[in-house]
């Protein structure tokens, strides 16, 4: 289960809410279980999971004709699916051989409901919602789809719960916690890979190959990159190019997969050759930083407050003018999940949040260094999802 559905009818409840309308893919895949490639690689196909309070009905996926062969191989659980628009496939007469052949077959078989909007109206309409109270996703309808939406319930009360959701999917279920935990590893598993073949005169994009090649070796999929060496590590959002490592090269990884739809996002230091006294000094400090947020996290913490302690830990240990906007943030389905670590942040930490804290520095001319780990927050503290130091490498 990758829904919290406690938080979620508490959530809903707080809002009074009678049900909500998951239209991002995040939120989609979320409430589902139902991952639509279209939906993720671009914007504009349109999918929704009305989820209805506790005791007010089933979930219902609204999605097109062209994502059932996904609904069907993914097994997703939610049972009533309205599907709408033409989308031609043709059938053998085995195709009743085989299970989710049969599945497939059967959603197409379901009536053509038109429009997303019609699809989703029958849904609300078939559980007695038509004037109720719909909280409604925002990030993935369209403004004309949601305009069409208010128009075709003249009689219910339709607002905005993007933050609804971002709210109930900071704490992890148990499920999502192993999801990232793995995420974290096939990370970690890939700078190794990188560094294996680190070497005076490879290239970042040689060490970008060998990154990608065990994330995906590893059964999880590309998604951040940012592996950069020598003056080049000070971009902060630099993608691999041609330039050749030579010796005493920072070499930076910000960097993560997607696993099982979790994502991970890690940063680690490696040197090739020997570190200058100023890389050790500075990697130093912000590592301290990292460290210190190991040890204040704690659920009842302001993230104003730990980002606050963070960044003067920072400058106490040898980094005294250093500046940052944020210094973490939540991690899930999306890599910016709630809470944000920022200076004007009034978030909590709460028990089940799985964040990132990072302590980046970016000098032009001298290099970027970053840590980064991935945490839990747990009853008393935190709890690393991360199986490798942070310390300085040396390769």
């Amino acid at each position: 289960m990758l829904m919290n559905r406690p938080r979620l009818f508490e959530a809903m409840q707080r809002d009074r809410l009678d049900a909500v309308v998951a239209t991002a893919p995040e939120n989609v895949t979320y409430t589902s279980g139902f991952w639509y490639m279209s939906q993720w690689i671009r914007r504009g196909p349109q999918t929704y999971v009305l989820t209805p309070g506790e005791g007010r009905g089933e979930q219902a996926v609204v999605t097109s004709s062209g994502a059932l062969d996904l609904i069907a191989d993914q097994e997703v659980a939610v049972k009533d699916v309205r599907r709408y628009g033409f989308f031609a496939v043709e059938r053998d007469a085995c195709a009743q051989n085989e299970e989710r052949s049969r599945r497939f077959t059967s959603l197409l078989d379901e009536d053509d409901c038109g429009d997303a909007v019609a699809a989703l109206v029958s849904a609300i309409k078939d559980r007695g919602l038509e004037s109720a109270c719909l909280g409604i996703d925002e990030g993935g309808i369209t403004p004309q789809y949601f305009e069409a939406l208010v128009l075709a319930l003249p009689r219910a009360t339709i607002g905005r719960a993007g933050a609804l959701f971002r709210h109930v999917r900071a704490v992890k279920t148990a499920e999502e916690v192993e999801r990232l935990r793995d995420s974290a590893r096939i990370a970690e598993l890939s700078i190794d890979a990188a560094l294996s073949v680190a070497r005076v005169g490879e290239s970042e994009r040689d060490l970008a190959y060998a990154f990608h090649a065990k994330t995906i070796a590893e059964g999880a999929m590309p998604v951040l990159g940012v592996i950069c060496t020598g003056p080049r590590s000070a971009l902060s959002s630099g993608q691999p190019g041609d330039r050749k490592l030579e010796h005493g090269d920072v070499i930076r990884f910000d960097v993560g997969g997607r696993y099982r739809h979790y994502r991970a996002d890690i940063s680690r230091i490696a040197v090739l050759g020997e570190a200058s006294a100023k890389v050790k000094s500075y990697h130093r400090a912000i590592r301290a930083g990292l460290l210190r947020a190991h040890e204040l996290i704690r659920p009842g913490l302001r993230t104003a407050d730990a980002f606050n302690d963070i960044v003067e830990t920072v400058r106490r240990e040898g980094i005294s003018h250093y500046r940052r906007n944020h210094v973490g943030h939540g991690i899930g389905l999306d890599g910016y999940d709630a809470p944000s670590l920022t200076p004007g942040s009034t978030e909590i930490f709460e028990e089940g949040m799985c964040i990132c804290v990072e302590t980046p520095y970016y000098e032009i001319g001298f290099a970027g260094l970053q840590v980064e780990d991935m945490l839990r927050v747990t009853r008393d503290g935190v709890q690393s999802l991360m199986s490798t130091s942070s310390e300085l490498r040396i390769v």
